[in-house]
């Protein structure tokens, strides 16, 4: 497996539109994501999109079987694999929380996100993924899913006053790891 250069705000391959997936379980498919997890630990992130390591696919990981260091109060998300991703708000009820991004590193930013969600999409194999969540979970999604669409967290902010240096916003946090 590798650790892939993780692609930073201003380069334009973050804007672009990720196409779908339309080849399952095939060995480059499984070599890509085993890519993307490692990729993801290695940086301590929440979750990773493909876009975010030069691929133009809609595929997002996201979730870790232990307590993330830098959300150390998060509730645990399952690892998953999700491909071709459909976000269904369930509710109009949003909630402001704080994101960043390993695209965009040291910084933090307050951003509105549904409260609810229902997502669905397919797994590496091709089988239906269909969930309902909320919280932080729904964050976490709907964050990675941005990026299959070229939008990083900080084109949603809405209140500059709560966007800065992770090192000055929150002293003693890593300012080095985001999401």
């Amino acid at each position: 497996m590798a650790v892939h250069e993780i692609l930073k705000m201003g380069d334009p391959r973050l804007l672009r539109i990720a196409e779908p997936v339309t080849a399952f379980d095939t060995d480059e498919l499984h070599l890509l994501v085993a890519d993307m997890f490692d990729t993801m630990r290695v940086a301590d992130g929440a979750g990773l999109a493909a876009p975010q390591i030069g691929v133009d696919l809609q595929l997002v990981i996201f979730g870790t079987d232990e307590i993330n260091p830098r959300y150390p109060d998060a509730p645990l998300i399952p690892r998953t694999v999700l491909l071709n991703p459909v976000i269904t708000p369930l509710g109009d009820e949003v909630e402001n929380g704080w994101e960043g991004c390993l695209s965009v590193p040291g910084l933090r930013g307050v951003v509105p996100r549904f409260a609810k969600i229902r997502y669905t999409g397919v797994d590496l194999y091709g089988d239906p993924i269909d969930r309902t969540v909320e919280g932080f979970h729904a964050r976490v999604v709907q964050h990675e899913c941005d990026h299959l669409i070229g939008m990083l967290y900080p084109m949603r902010v809405q209140d500059f006053t709560q966007f800065g240096y992770t090192e000055v916003l929150f002293p003693g946090l890593d300012a080095g790891q985001d999401d």
